[in-house]
């Protein structure tokens, strides 16, 4: 063990009392011969809310009481910042022991922990000492008293149970945090923590409501309108209820010259443009009506067995949880920035109803058009006179030069072929015929998925009349987009093909022979 002054101390009163009371030797300090050669493992979950030093000694000191006259430790192994439920191969010190104790030249023989739940959690242990075994390592537990014996039941029931008990205080802390945050927003409408949204600020609340943290210093925080940033947050909604899109108020502020939020620690934002996520991040926002909203996201820890994470499938996943889950404050908690009524209003605008010039711009398939390419739903452009759609793959609107282009696709030719497919009763007027195919698609569920060279209906209810198995139903249809022809194209629009542009080929290979290149030296090619 590591050596201080006190342990100096204790020495030199056992020294002392050995010379003057022989029979009293040996009541005071410990045995220092040495006998095992131990291996301490140590933890702790968090450094911020946690003394490493402290916890540390305390672990250690409880160690040493375990093995008291059997031995000395040698080496000192401890975790900082790891949960019990992770894994020995996922904490960096834990792994370092297991590849120490199964090298041929190892150090010590034995391995001895402070406290069972600062080693292990559920069943790790049990797996465990069958490898350390094998090895000739064992395993000192001071709930024991002592080493672990596998062939004694008494110990097998009781590593059982210390593990079943490590595993639910995982669970219990976690009922009791969430339940505890539910309440208080609820009923307090208090915030907890985190960065303010865009158009707010943090300010003071007042001490904590608990005397021992108020004893500490720790003060309550609410959100209040920023001076700078609120404004735009009102001219947004405001904006939005006056019909125009998330892309059109993103360009407008940035040729406004507005800086967009900054984006902290991990934002997805850039700190250059404002983007259109971040728009409409900013529009779904339930905290700009004042009332104090959590829980809108959590995190999916993937465990088979919640609270053991060496179960878990994956990593954590972040994901946004449906409105039924959300926890909403009884009353207003801080000063709104728009009104209830207004944010539901906002909620409902879906497009700007008709362009600066005047002119109306019908989008008929809106959310019923697929990308065969990445699975997107495309986005209604009007591209020369035409209603179109598009899909940029989720890269906006600066391509690179290796993603994959953009998808542009007609409306009139999806209409089409539609229309040759489930047919219609309105044969004269192009513009009801084709009206009555959108509202059929969606009334039936139908989606068109286009990738650029062909044309797919999906219909998830198949026909009543199929009797066919599942794995040979077909319930899609696949139409060329260059078979589109007089028969199937809308009346008095017809597919003109003369003027069509000649794909090339590009598996072609365009590199010059070998000839031609070395030819080509001495006459090098302008341009």
């Amino acid at each position: 063990m590591t050596s201080s002054d006190g342990d100096h101390l204790i020495d030199r009163l056992q020294q002392q009392q050995t010379l003057h009371h022989p029979r009293r030797a040996g009541t005071i300090g410990r045995d220092p011969a040495p006998g095992n050669r131990f291996a301490f493992y140590g933890r702790i979950s968090t450094s911020g809310f946690q003394d490493e030093e402290s916890s540390r000694r305390w672990q250690l000191d409880s160690a040493g009481r375990v093995i008291d006259g059997a031995g000395v430790i040698v080496a000192e192994f401890f975790d900082v910042g790891y949960s019990r439920s992770l894994p020995w191969a996922e904490r960096p010190q834990a792994a370092t022991l297991l590849r120490a104790a199964t090298a041929a030249n190892r150090e010590f023989d034995a391995i001895v922990v402070g406290e069972h739940e600062r080693g292990f959690s559920g069943d790790q242990l049990l797996r465990m000492l069958p490898v350390l075994r094998r090895h000739g390592i064992t395993v000192w537990l001071p709930e024991i008293g002592g080493p672990v014996d596998l062939d004694d039941p008494a110990h097998r029931a009781l590593i059982r149970l210390l593990g079943h008990q490590s595993r639910t205080e995982v669970l219990r802390s976690r009922f009791r945090t969430k339940e505890a945050m539910r309440a208080q927003v609820r009923t307090q409408g208090r915030h907890h923590g985190g960065r303010a949204p865009y158009g707010y600020r943090l300010v003071d609340a007042g001490p904590h409501p608990n005397p021992v943290h108020a004893g500490w210093g720790r003060r309550l925080y609410r959100l209040d309108p920023d001076p700078r940033t609120a404004p735009h947050v009102r001219w947004m909604f405001a904006q939005r209820l006056a019909g125009r899109s998330a892309p059109e108020i993103a360009a407008a502020l940035h040729q406004r010259r507005i800086p967009p939020p900054d984006g902290g620690r991990g934002a997805r934002t850039s700190a250059r443009r404002w983007s259109v996520r971040t728009v409409a991040t900013i529009l779904a926002n339930p905290r700009y009506t004042g009332f104090q909203v959590w829980n809108r996201h959590s995190t999916d820890h993937c465990e088979t067995l919640p609270g053991d994470k060496s179960t878990r499938v994956g990593g954590p996943r972040r994901r946004a949880n449906a409105p039924a889950d959300w926890v909403v404050s009884d009353r207003i908690a801080h000063p709104p920035l728009v009104s209830a009524d207004d944010f539901m209003r906002a909620q409902k605008v879906s497009a700007l109803p008709a362009p600066r010039d005047g002119s109306v711009r019908r989008y008929r398939l809106t959310g019923l058009v697929i990308c065969g390419r990445c699975g997107r739903r495309a986005e209604g452009t009007w591209v020369h006179g035409r209603a179109t759609y598009r899909c940029r793959h989720g890269q906006g609107a600066r391509r690179t030069l290796r993603g994959p282009r953009p998808l542009y696709v007609r409306e009139d030719a999806l209409l089409a072929y539609a229309r040759g497919q489930i047919g219609t009763q309105i044969l004269d007027d192009v513009d009801k015929a084709f009206d009555e195919i959108s509202g059929r698609l969606r009334n039936q569920g139908m989606t068109l998925i286009c990738d650029g060279d062909s044309i797919v209906l999906h219909d998830p209810t198949p026909p009543e009349d199929d009797v066919l198995p599942t794995r040979s139903r077909t319930p899609v249809r696949t139409l060329p987009v260059h078979a589109l022809t007089w028969e199937n194209s809308p009346p008095g629009r017809p597919t003109d093909t003369r003027h069509k542009r000649r794909k090339k080929s590009r598996n072609k290979c365009r590199c010059k022979p070998l000839k031609l290149r070395l030819k080509s030296r001495s006459y090098p090619r302008r341009g």
